[in-house]
C-alpha cells in the first residue's frame, strides 16, 4: 500500500509532508478530487479521523493525523535522515523550533487572518493581541537568523520545512512588505527557503500580500427554510376607520463605548518632569552638550516621579560578532516601543574587539521598571538591572557619560550607541 495523503492541493499543512518526502525519497499520493468541507465529513473519512481534521496520511501500518506528526513520520522513513539532525542536541533544537513555529508563529498568524476572512468573529482587541504576539515571535526569530542561515546546523532540517510552510500563509495572505520589513533576517530566510528546488517544486511561486484583507462578517452555516404554511381565509370584515395617530419615530439608545483601561503609570501623581521636553532638548542640542543637555536633564529630573536604571547584558561572552550584537540591541529597542510614552533609554555597545559588552541607561516613569514592560518585552530578563542612586556622585557621573556617549567609556572604545526616545 502506498502512502496516501488526504488534503486539498493548496493546504500548507500538507506541504510539510510533501517537502519532507522530496528530501527523503518517499512517494506520496494525493487523494483525487478531495473537497474540504465535504470529503473530510464523509463517514469513510470520519472512521479514519473522528474529528475530521486534515491532512491525514494513510500508511500500511495505520493512519496518522496532525501535520507535524505526518511530516516527522515521512522523515523517519529514511534511515539517518539529515532532516532530523546529526546529534541528540540537534534533534532537540529541531523539535524546539517546530514547537515555536506552531505555537508562536502559525497560531498568531491564524488568529490575525481567520477573523478577517469571516471564519470567526472579528474583535479588534483580539487582533491587536495577535499582532503583538506575532511581532514578538518574529523579532525573536529575526535575532536567531541574524547569524544563522538555517534554524539548526548548516543544512535544511524538518524545522525549516515546517517553519517555511507556516510562514507561507502569513507572507502570501496578510503580512505585507511594510509589516515584514521590520524583520529583515526573517525575510531573507523565507525567500531563500521558498526558492530552494525541493521547496519550490511543492510551494510554487509565492507572491507577498499587497494589503491586509478587509474584515468580512462572520459566516454562518445556512439552514434550510421551512415552506410557508397557507393561512386560513377569513371572511372579509368591513374595516372600521380610526382616527389617525401621530407617527412616533423609534429611537434606539446606543450604549456608550466603554473607556479603555488606563495604564497604571497614567494614574500616578503628575510629575514636574515633562518627558517630551527632555527628549526635545536631547535631540536639539548639537554643541556644548554637557552645559546644555546634561544640565537641562538634572534641572528637569523629578526623582519622585521618575527613576533611573543601569542595565548590563548577562551574556556578553556570546557577543562575538559585531553585527549580531548590534542587531540584538536593535531588536530590544524595537520591542521596548510599547514604553515610548513612559521611557527614555541609551544603549551602548562597548569594545573594539569581541566579546562586546552591552550596557544601558533607562529613565522610567514611576519608581520601578513598569510591569507591562517586564511582561511584554522578554529581553528585560536578559539584563541585570540596578536602580541608580543619584546621591552617589560616581553613579550620577556615569549617567552623564552614558547620556553623552562619552568615549572612551569606562576605559573602552564605543562600537555604537543607540538612543530610545
Amino acid at each position: 500500500m502506498a502512502l496516501v495523503l488526504h488534503a486539498g492541493n493548496t493546504n500548507k499543512n500538507a506541504f510539510k509532508a510533501l517537502i519532507a518526502a522530496e528530501y527523503s525519497g518517499v512517494k506520496i499520493e494525493f487523494v483525487k478530487n478531495f473537497e474540504m468541507g465535504v470529503s473530510n465529513k464523509s463517514p469513510e473519512f470520519l472512521k479514519m479521523n473522528p474529528i475530521g481534521k486534515v491532512p491525514l496520511l494513510e500508511t500500511p501500518d495505520g493512519n496518522v493525523f496532525e501535520s507535524n506528526a505526518i511530516a516527522r513520520y515521512v522523515a523517519r522513513l529514511k534511515a539517518d535522515n539529515p532532516l532530523l539532525g546529526s546529534s541528540l542536541i540537534e534533534y532537540a533544537h529541531i523539535e524546539q523550533w517546530i514547537d515555536f513555529s506552531s505555537l508562536e508563529i502559525d497560531a498568531h498568524i491564524l488568529k490575525w487572518f481567520i477573523p478577517r476572512i469571516g471564519f470567526s468573529v472579528f474583535l479588534p482587541p483580539a487582533e491587536e493581541a495577535a499582532i503583538s504576539s506575532l511581532k514578538r515571535a518574529l523579532a525573536a526569530l529575526n535575532v536567531h537568523l541574524a547569524s544563522n542561515t538555517y534554524l539548526v546546523g548548516h543544512s535544511v532540517t524538518l524545522a525549516d520545512i515546517i517553519m517555511t510552510c507556516n510562514l507561507t500563509m502569513g507572507f502570501s495572505r496578510i503580512m505585507t512588505k511594510s509589516f515584514t520589513s521590520e524583520f529583515p533576517h526573517v525575510e531573507r530566510y523565507f525567500w531563500t527557503m521558498v526558492n530552494i528546488p525541493n521547496f519550490h517544486k511543492i510551494l510554487g511561486d509565492i507572491k507577498q500580500a499587497e494589503s491586509v484583507p478587509p474584515v468580512q462578517s462572520a459566516k454562518k452555516p445556512s439552514q434550510p427554510k421551512e415552506p410557508a404554511k397557507p393561512k386560513p381565509q377569513e371572511p372579509k370584515k368591513e374595516a372600521k376607520k380610526e382616527p389617525a395617530k401621530p407617527k412616533v419615530e423609534e429611537t434606539v439608545e446606543e450604549e456608550a463605548p466603554k473607556p479603555k483601561p488606563k495604564n497604571p503609570l497614567d494614574l500616578l501623581t503628575p510629575s514636574k518632569m515633562i518627558l517630551d521636553e527632555w527628549k526635545r532638548l536631547y535631540s536639539n542640542t548639537k554643541t556644548n552638550f554637557r552645559e546644555v543637555a546634561i544640565k537641562g536633564f538634572w534641572d528637569m529630573y523629578d526623582p519622585e516621579g521618575y527613576s533611573l536604571w543601569f542595565c548590563d547584558y548577562k551574556y556578553n561572552d556570546e557577543n562575538t560578532v559585531s553585527f549580531v550584537t548590534l542587531n540584538k540591541v536593535g531588536g530590544f529597542l524595537q520591542r521596548m516601543d510599547l514604553a515610548r510614552k513612559y521611557a527614555f533609554g541609551k544603549m551602548l555597545v562597548i569594545g573594539s574587539s569581541p566579546p562586546f559588552k552591552v550596557k544601558g541607561l533607562w529613565l522610567f516613569r514611576g519608581q520601578e521598571i513598569p510591569q507591562f514592560v517586564i511582561d511584554e518585552c522578554y529581553d528585560v530578563e536578559l539584563y541585570e538591572w540596578k536602580k541608580v542612586d543619584i546621591t552617589d556622585e560616581a553613579q550620577k557621573e556615569r549617567v552623564n557619560q552614558m547620556i553623552e556617549d562619552q568615549e572612551p567609556f569606562e576605559g573602552e572604545a564605543l562600537l555604537d550607541a543607540k538612543c530610545f526616545k
